[in-house]
């Protein structure tokens, strides 16, 4: 594929979570540390947690990150087409950055013509704009099922005539089975796009994989490109899996958090700063998990509302935070979770399911009426319940509208108006703001508030940073970046001159 200059190259994965994002974030920071004008770019993108761009618009985090990655703004461009899923068979569209209608998997697949059309005008557009266009693939290029008028993986690759590099995950186990099946299943011009493998996570000596390395080579005739390692601590921003649990400091006293997984739960990376933090054990309850006694309870982001009520009392979880709260415990709601701690919710169009009216906790004397226009913005504020005013940075993200008393006594001071509340004992706290916990001044005004004396101040952003140049130098010393290089025909000494 070298007898073409190409201006895009797509990541495409043998499996979800194979390293498709990370790898793109990796490039995106090599290639723009070498000063090419390079973007991210995700056709489709299937996931809960999202991103405000700058230009007011919704796109999933991954490519936010990859953003950063670049030393970008997030645009509704880098992600044209997002699912939200509302239910085990249907999911919320946004196109360009906005809700556009609800369909299930059925319906979807005959809208996929209109929503290709999104997916080219945004690249275009990125590709008049931008030396390079770097593309994130969705699950596998192999589901077959899916293959008819793709428009996430090699449908667009084909579509737009782009080399493709194909990744891995060691770690998983079967890699050389994934790389070799998922090539085998392509079409002969879909695999002759695949420019060579990239295999990630890799734990010791890459010299006892080298066999492997050579059967695959001489197998498929595509090279290996590079051996990741297995980056220990490493951090960026998931998709949509909920992470495990964190490694702790044992020399520090630890704040207990609980954040109970909703069927439905949206933009869990709120949490990555708390779980981050070493002072913080940061625990998620699954179901048929009982809650465990804690600091401090947080419920999260839903897509669903009231269907996600209706589970938390399923699980018992609404007992349990009562009796949190009588023993002196604090609790926050964000979001979704914010909804929940009122009186009621209703959903009179059937925004987010079936039409009709649920019984909140009652935990703050509010009402929320989902509304049909979804709210998107990306804010700076105080605090408006600690004494020092703490500074905060987040998004909203939300179709709700919360009328009510509680909200004399808001959480948060912002530049216009107030968002959230805080109960009178100032056990309770809720607000629309995600992120709440990633500026590092009102990071730790929250975690005082909750109960802990001493806070260790932890820079989340600089941490990022610092993560995304870590896989960035993993990328330089493990890939074979001239072989990538020859194929867009970048001259990356003149770029490293300039």
């Amino acid at each position: 594929m070298t007898d073409k200059t190409y201006n895009t190259l797509m990541v495409q994965g043998t499996t979800s979570d194979a390293g498709k994002s990370v790898l793109v974030a990796g490039l995106c920071r090599v290639l723009s540390r070498k000063d090419i004008k390079v973007v991210p770019f995700k056709p489709q993108n299937m996931a809960l947690n999202s991103a405000v761009t700058v230009d007011g618009g919704e796109i999933g985090r991954a490519q936010a990150v990859q953003a950063q990655a670049c030393g970008l703004e997030p645009h509704t461009d880098m992600n044209p087409v997002l699912l939200k899923p509302n239910s085990d068979t249907g999911a919320q569209v946004i196109i360009h950055g906005h809700a556009v209608t609800e369909m299930d998997a059925v319906s979807y697949h005959g809208y996929k013509a209109t929503a290709m059309k999104a997916v080219l005008d945004s690249h275009n557009r990125l590709q008049n704009e931008y030396q390079l266009v770097m593309v994130e693939g969705a699950g596998s290029p192999a589901e077959i099922n899916l293959r008819e008028n793709d428009i996430a993986n090699m449908g667009f690759a084909e579509k737009v005539d782009c080399p493709v590099i194909l990744v891995a995950d060691i770690d998983r186990g079967g890699v050389f089975a994934h790389l070799v099946g998922t090539l085998e299943l392509l079409s002969q011009s879909e695999q002759a796009r695949v420019m060579g493998f990239v295999i990630n996570r890799f734990r010791g000596d890459v010299s006892i994989l080298q066999p492997g390395l050579d059967w695959l080579e001489q197998r498929t005739g595509k090279p290996v490109l590079g051996v990741l390692p297995f980056l220990k601590g490493f951090h960026l921003e998931a998709e949509d899996a909920v992470a495990g649990q964190q490694e702790l400091d044992a020399n520090s006293k630890t704040l207990k958090v609980v954040v109970p997984v909703v069927s439905r739960i949206s933009n869990h990376t709120d949490f990555d700063a708390l779980r981050l933090h070493p002072q913080v054990d940061c625990q998620f309850v699954r179901a048929g998990e009982e809650i465990p006694g804690a600091d401090l309870i947080i419920l999260p982001g839903s897509k669903s509302t009231r269907s996600d009520l209706r589970w938390l009392r399923e699980q018992g979880w609404d007992k349990a935070i009562e009796k949190h709260l009588r023993y002196g415990g604090k609790v926050i709601g964000i979001c979704g979770g914010f909804q929940m701690l009122g009186n009621t919710v209703a959903d009179p169009d059937g925004i987010e399911g079936p039409a009709g009216s649920s019984e909140g906790l009652g935990l703050l004397d509010m009402e929320t009426v989902l509304a049909p226009d979804k709210q998107l913005r990306r804010e700076k504020g105080r605090l408006a319940f600690t004494p020092e005013g703490a500074q905060v940075e987040g998004y909203e993200i939300h179709a709700g509208v919360t009328q009510g008393p509680a909200l004399s006594n808001p959480a948060v001071k912002l530049a216009k108006r107030n968002d959230g509340a805080v109960s009178i004992d100032g056990q309770i706290l809720g607000t629309y703001l995600h992120g709440l916990f990633d500026h590092s001044e009102a990071g730790e005004a929250l975690l005082k508030w909750a109960g802990l004396e001493q806070v260790q101040r932890v820079d989340y952003r600089a941490r990022q940073e610092a993560d995304i140049n870590r896989l960035a130098d993993a990328i330089e010393e493990h890939l074979d970046l001239d072989s990538v290089y020859e194929v867009l025909n970048l001259n990356v000494d003149v770029c490293e001159d300039a």
